[in-house]
């Protein structure tokens, strides 16, 4: 797997490098006995980006006793599908630099979608399918006890 990267992630003109991965199946066929499995997706919640960080840190995911992160009890169906932009929400520090108070409540969220320079505030409650967008240029701030739904 070939993955275009630059050096500095936190600066995109910086050395352009490639990195390449081996695909999880091809690495198992190294080891003798080895076998994979399949974990449905209601046993682990996956943090590959900050899309993925955003709804395990709002109230749609909660920390049982055991310590294991599970989809919050009160969440009808699959857990919030969240699509931040990357160009204001790829580095964590970009990314809790717009989430300054704490994440959104999720619980009533289908989806979220942020495209542009977006921050929130404290205590904002994201229900259906939501879309924010600041245009080119702008900056927008989601208030404090805010309500967004569609």
């Amino acid at each position: 797997i070939i993955n275009q990267k630059t050096v500095d992630p936190a600066d995109p003109e910086s050395t352009a490098v490639i990195q390449f991965e081996s695909a999880m199946g091809a690495a198992i066929a190294l080891f003798d006995g080895a076998d994979a499995i399949r974990v449905p997706r209601s046993r682990f919640a996956p943090v590959k980006a900050t899309n993925d960080l955003l709804a395990v840190r709002s109230d749609a995911y909660e920390l049982t006793a055991e310590a294991h992160v599970v989809l919050n009890g009160q969440c009808e169906g699959p857990p919030p599908i969240v699509e931040l932009d990357s160009r204001y929400f790829k580095l964590l520090s970009d990314f809790e630099a717009r989430f300054p108070q704490g994440p959104p409540s999720l619980i009533g969220c289908d989806s979220l979608s942020v495209e542009g320079d977006v921050t929130f505030g404290a205590n904002v409650t994201v229900s259906g399918s939501v879309r924010v967008t600041a245009g080119p240029g702008e900056s927008v701030s989601v208030s404090g006890d805010s309500h967004l739904a569609v």
